[in-house]
């Protein structure tokens, strides 16, 4: 059956099922990372953002294609995370931008669309890499114009634009190197061309299945029922005993289950000594853990007793407690508070780990927001930090490569002068704000602060979450991995020889002070023995030390 115009309602719905293809296969999509770190979250950052957009186009029903790309475009820009995030954010919106003014749209109008998001995400992308999702989404665009050139059937076209999608996510790898190397596809890519495939089964009136049983609660409905169970306004925030709420999500393996059965009653005896609102599910092949917790750090070891970690999510509750008792105080009518003067520079940064804080916050740090690997912060969490500093001046510093397009596209919806240094590691911000002077004005304060940061070196020390050839280096999964700017220097069984293996590497030549950062999973024993170990082996080399208290990275070092 022929489909010449999509009307508001099925455009929603189409929206609404690309969401829940994407939901179903972002575990999968996550796996698709190159790096086997234990940080691979393209699926998830692009799930979270069009999560957001999805619940702006229900909030808002409207039976009109431009009104509900509107809807749809706002809830992607505020709600983007990571590069993956902010690039679907920016293809959406150029798509907006395309039928604005169109209640319904026909097949020419719809490759239109498309093509106008591909032109806005290339220009939001300072240099846009080819064999990316940038590449599918080019493609797929460049083949839906063409066929609805002779053809109105937009069930056709999208067929047209799935198909192009699918064989240009193939030859990603042809296109970038490393792809090939490990074997995989672009996982930016394979997550449109989920979209597109729930897109196209709406037209065809189909639907996808949901994973999830229907007739069951999910994690996500028992954390909420658990959360109920306590009323935020009736306590004071230092009163919260357990400052972190943790979820965790484990792929049991064999040789892990052989070594430590798996008995989910004693293992809620054993987690349920480290907090409360503790809740255990599992089935044959995850293992899902929800816990309000102090030291999440010890959660995600004893989990990982049984396999490999597929997800982790910690959030900072007292944060959110403050900010709950705030929004209440603004709905309880008061006399008005006398206008606070606004301060002339805030700093924004991004952090894992309250002892990564402490030391960001010891620098002249206002806002630090609790994410980074594994948890990209989104543009509205940018954006509400921004808001809350209270200052007339901003600067971002994101400390992560995959954060720094979320936090631009927050400095420039911003109604505040903010601007953005691209840090790209914690060492990197740390080295940043050493420069900052509160004398200068913003645009000399971020190009001296830019300036700073090319000046560190970065190295990390993390594990392998599956075995792989990378860069000529066989990687075993559990192995951990001394990685510095990108490229995997150690690999071993050692946590220790892999960081000393790095920190050499590091110094090389011309290094002159290093600075260890430790994680939860090591000690402070541990981080004392790399301290010796640089003094005896290079007299001329200062060292520092701190606790980051992050998790997943057992030590972030810099060298300068």
């Amino acid at each position: 059956m022929a489909v010449t115009k999509i009307e508001g309602k099925q455009f929603a719905q189409m929206l609404i099922e690309g969401a829940n293809n994407l939901s179903n296969q972002s575990k999968k999509i996550d796996a698709l990372n190159v790096f086997p770190v234990p940080d691979g979250d393209t699926g998830t950052n692009m799930n979270l953002t069009i999560t957001s957009g999805v619940k702006e186009v229900k909030a808002q029903p409207a039976n009109h294609v431009g009104e509900i790309a509107a809807s749809f475009a706002k809830g992607l820009l505020m709600g983007a995370r990571g590069n993956s995030g902010v690039i679907l954010s920016q293809l959406f919106r150029g798509f907006s931008k395309s039928v604005e003014e169109k209640e319904s749209i026909d097949a020419k109008q719809l490759s239109q669309a498309f093509e106008y998001g591909v032109n806005m995400a290339y220009k939001a992308v300072m240099k846009p890499v080819e064999g990316t999702i940038l590449t599918v989404a080019k493609d797929a665009a460049k083949q839906g114009i063409e066929v609805s050139q002779n053809e109105s059937n937009v069930i056709s076209v999208m067929e047209s634009i799935v198909k192009q999608a699918a064989e240009s996510l193939e030859r990603t790898p042809d296109l970038l190197p490393v792809l090939k190397e490990v074997g995989v596809v672009d996982s930016g890519g394979q997550g449109l061309l989920t979209i597109y495939e729930g897109f196209l089964a709406i037209l065809k009136g189909e639907t996808i299945t949901n994973m999830v049983a229907q007739d069951e609660p999910t994690m996500t409905e028992l954390v909420k029922l658990e959360h109920h169970q306590s009323v935020q306004s009736h306590m004071a925030t230092e009163d919260i005993e357990y400052g972190y709420c943790t979820e965790v999500m484990v792929k049991f393996e064999e040789d892990k289950t052989a070594e430590h059965p798996f008995s989910e009653d004693e293992f809620r005896n054993e987690l349920n000594e480290f907090g409360d609102s503790l809740l255990v599910v599992s089935d044959e092949d995850l293992l899902k853990i929800h816990i309000h917790v102090e030291y999440p750090g010890n959660v995600i070891t004893a989990a990982q007793k049984f396999g490999s970690l597929v997800n982790v999510k910690v959030e900072n509750m007292r944060e959110q407690h403050t900010s709950i008792l705030e929004e209440d105080k603004t709905e309880t009518p008061t006399t008005p508070p006398k206008e606070e003067k606004k301060a002339e520079f805030a700093i924004v940064t991004v952090g894992m780990g309250s002892g990564i804080a402490e030391l960001f916050k010891g620098l002249g740090v206002n806002k630090v927001i609790e994410g980074g690997q594994t948890m990209n912060p989104s543009t509205e969490d940018f954006i509400k930090a921004i808001d809350e500093c209270h200052a007339e001046k901003v600067i971002l510093l994101p400390n992560n490569s995959n954060i720094i397009m979320a936090a631009e596209q927050a400095a420039s919806v911003s109604d505040l002068e903010v601007a953005v240094v691209p840090s790209k590691s914690v060492p990197q911000g740390l080295a940043a704000m050493l420069s900052f002077n509160m004398s200068q004005s913003l645009e000399q304060n971020a190009s001296d602060m830019k300036d700073a940061m090319q000046q560190v070196k970065t190295g990390e020390v993390t594990y392998a979450v599956r075995d792989t050839s990378l860069n000529g280096v066989e990687i075993n999964k559990g192995d951990f991995m001394g990685i510095h700017e990108k490229n995997i220097i150690s690999t071993g069984n050692s946590v220790q020889t892999v960081a000393k293996e790095l920190i050499d590497k590091m110094i090389g030549d011309d290094g002159e002070i290093v600075t260890i950062i430790y994680g939860k999973e090591r000690s402070e024993e541990e981080a004392n023995e790399l301290i010796t170990y640089v003094e005896d082996k290079h007299a001329e080399v200062e060292v520092e030390v701190h606790a980051g208290d992050q998790p997943l990275y057992s030590y972030i070092l810099s060298v300068e």
